[in-house]
C-alpha cells in the first residue's frame, strides 16, 4: 500500500510565525553589529538630520531668505526686432522739475492742459502762455513761486485792438488762487472771468501778487482781485470789473498801484490797512458808473476801512471820477496830493481818522469834503461847483489855508453896496481859509476832468454881467444888479462928488 505525505499539524502551524520572528530579529541584530562595527558617527548624523528637518524654525518664518535664482521672465513681443533701427521714446518730463514751460492754448476747456503745465514748472520757474487760437481755459491753483508770462506783450492804451495772451476761468470758478506765502509774478496776460458768479478772479491768502502789464475782464458779485494779507503790486494794468463789489480788495494787505485804470465797478478800491507798509496809489484812474445808491452798496471811488492797525494810504497824481463819494475814510490816515476828484456829490468824507488834501482839484455838487469825527487839513486846493467847501461836526477838527473856489452857489455870490445915488459896487465875500475866484474856469483843467468823458465845457465861476469892464474901472451896477456901462468916468471918479458949479446940485464925478 502506497503511503501519502503527511499533512502539517496544528502545532506546527502555530510554531511557524514564532520561527519567522526569531529569524527577523537575528537578521536585525546582525545588521546592528555590522553598523556598530563601522562607527557610531553615521547613526548620529542621520538622527541629527532627521531632527533638523522636523524641528520648526521660527527664524526662517520671520525672515525668509531672498530668492537666489532669478524669476523666469515671460518673453514679450519686441517692436525693435520687427522694425530694425527703432529707438524707444525718451521718458516724459518729471512734474515740478522744468525751468521754462511753454503752453499753446486754443479754447481747451476741460482738457487740464493749463493745470498740467503749472504742475510741470519747478519752484521759481516760468510759464509762458501762447494763445494764438484763443484763450487758455482753466483754473491756476499755484502753491509754489513762479512767473507767468504772455507771448506778444500788453499795452493798456489799446489792449482791445491788440489782444494779448489770455487765461479764461471756467464759469463760476476763479482764474488764479495763490497759497500762503507764495510769490507769483504775472506779465503780459489778460484774465477773463465774465461769468464768475460768487468767485473772484484772483485770490491770494497771505501771498505776494505781482502784476505788470495785465488786463482783467471780470463780471460777478466779487472783486476782480482779492488779497487776504500779503501784498498786491499792480502796474501798467487795466481792470474792467462789472461787479457790485470793489474791483480790488486789500484786506490787511499792502496795495501798491501805479498807472492802473479801473472802470465799471460800483466801488473802485477797498483797503483795510494791515501791519505792513503804507498802501500807495500813483497815477491811478478810477472811473465810476455814477450809480445812485437808492439801493445796494454806495458808489465810492476809494474806501479805506478801519482795522486793528491804524494804517496809512497815500494817493498821488490820480483821478477819481464818477462816484457818489470820491474818498471815504472810516479809520485810517489818508494823504492825497496833486490828484483830481470829479463828477461826485461829495469829494471826500471822513467818518473817523485823518485826511490831508494838498494841491488837489475837487469838483463836487454838494460839498468838497466833510468830517464827522477826526481831523482834516486842506491846503492850496481848488474846489469847483460846490455848495460848501467843507462840512464839520462838533467832534471834527478842520484846518484850511490858501484854497480857491469856483462856484455859482450863494457861497461866492457878491453883494451890491450903494456908493452914490443909484450907483452900486460889488463887494465879494471873505472866508476863512479860502477865497472865491470870479474868472473863468481854465479849459485845460476841464479837459483833464469831465472833458475826458466827452462832456462840453461849463464855466463854474460866478460871473456878473460886465464883470470884466467893471473891474477894469468902467461903469457901475444899479439896484437890481444890472451893469451900466459908462466910458465917461474911470476908476474912483465914478464914485466921487461933482465939482462946484458942475451941475444943478454942484457936484458929480469927474470925467476922464
Amino acid at each position: 500500500m502506497r503511503q501519502s505525505p503527511k499533512s502539517p499539524s496544528a502545532k506546527s502551524l502555530r510554531e511557524r510565525p514564532l520561527v519567522l520572528a526569531t529569524a527577523f530579529a537575528a537578521m536585525i541584530g546582525a545588521v546592528t553589529l555590522i553598523g556598530s562595527g563601522s562607527g557610531g558617527s553615521a547613526q548620529a548624523q542621520v538622527a541629527a538630520k532627521v531632527e533638523s528637518q522636523t524641528r520648526p524654525n521660527f527664524g526662517i518664518l520671520l525672515d525668509p531668505p531672498t530668492r537666489t535664482r532669478p524669476r523666469h521672465r515671460q518673453r514679450r513681443w519686441n517692436y525693435g526686432e520687427h522694425h530694425p533701427g527703432w529707438r524707444p521714446p525718451l521718458p516724459g518730463p518729471i512734474l515740478g522739475q522744468e525751468e521754462i514751460v511753454l503752453i499753446d492754448c486754443g479754447g481747451n476747456s476741460g482738457s487740464g492742459a493749463l493745470e498740467h503745465a503749472v504742475a510741470r514748472v519747478r519752484p521759481g520757474g516760468t510759464l509762458i502762455v501762447r494763445a494764438r487760437g484763443g484763450p487758455c481755459v482753466g483754473w491756476l491753483n499755484i502753491d509754489k513761486p513762479m512767473t507767468i508770462m504772455g507771448e506778444g506783450g500788453f499795452d493798456r492804451r489799446d489792449w482791445d485792438r491788440h489782444p494779448a495772451a489770455s487765461i479764461q476761468a471756467p464759469a463760476g470758478l476763479p482764474c488764479m488762487t495763490v497759497a500762503q506765502g507764495v510769490r507769483v509774478e504775472v506779465r503780459d496776460i489778460v484774465f477773463e472771468s465774465r461769468h464768475a458768479g460768487q468767485a473772484a478772479c484772483v485770490v491770494g491768502y497771505g501771498a505776494q501778487l505781482i502784476f505788470h502789464r495785465t488786463g482783467f475782464r471780470h463780471g460777478g458779485d466779487e472783486a476782480a482781485i482779492y488779497a487776504d494779507g500779503g501784498l498786491i503790486d499792480i502796474r501798467g494794468s487795466v481792470i474792467e470789473a462789472a461787479t457790485v463789489a470793489p474791483a480790488i480788495i486789500a484786506d490787511s494787505a499792502t496795495l501798491t498801484a501805479h498807472e492802473v485804470d479801473i472802470s465799471q465797478a460800483i466801488t473802485g478800491i477797498e483797503i483795510i490797512p494791515g501791519p505792513g507798509e503804507p498802501s500807495r496809489l500813483t497815477a491811478v484812474h478810477l472811473n465810476g458808473t455814477e450809480a445812485q445808491h437808492t439801493f445796494g452798496p454806495r458808489s465810492i471811488g476809494l474806501l479805506v476801512r478801519a482795522a486793528r492797525n491804524y494804517g496809512r494810504v497815500e494817493v498821488e497824481r490820480s483821478r477819481i471820477c464818477g462816484y457818489i463819494d470820491g474818498i471815504v475814510i472810516e479809520g485810517a490816515s489818508v494823504d492825497v496830493r496833486h490828484s483830481r476828484i470829479c463828477r461826485a456829490d461829495k469829494g471826500a468824507v471822513v467818518y473817523n481818522g485823518e485826511l490831508s488834501l494838498i494841491e488837489n482839484r475837487i469838483r463836487a455838487t454838494e460839498v468838497g469834503f466833510g468830517v464827522v469825527s477826526g481831523r482834516a487839513v486842506a491846503n492850496d486846493n481848488t474846489f469847483s461847483r460846490v455848495q460848501q467847501v467843507y462840512y464839520a461836526e462838533p467832534r471834527a477838527s478842520v484846518d484850511l489855508n490858501g484854497n480857491r473856489v469856483y462856484t455859482r452857489a450863494n457861497l461866492c455870490r457878491p453883494q451890491l453896496v450903494p456908493v452914490w445915488r443909484d450907483r452900486y459896487r460889488l463887494i465879494y465875500p471873505r472866508h476863512q481859509g479860502f477865497e472865491c475866484v470870479y474868472t473863468s474856469y481854465p479849459g485845460n483843467w476841464w479837459a483833464e476832468e469831465e472833458g475826458w468823458y466827452g462832456i462840453g465845457y461849463y464855466d463854474d465861476a460866478y460871473q456878473w454881467p460886465g464883470y470884466h469892464d467893471f473891474h477894469q474901472g468902467w461903469g457901475w451896477y444899479d439896484q437890481g444888479g444890472a451893469y451900466v456901462p459908462d466910458r465917461r468916468y474911470f476908476g474912483d471918479d465914478r464914485w466921487g462928488q461933482r465939482r462946484s458949479g458942475g451941475g444943478l446940485f454942484g457936484g458929480g464925478p469927474r470925467r476922464r
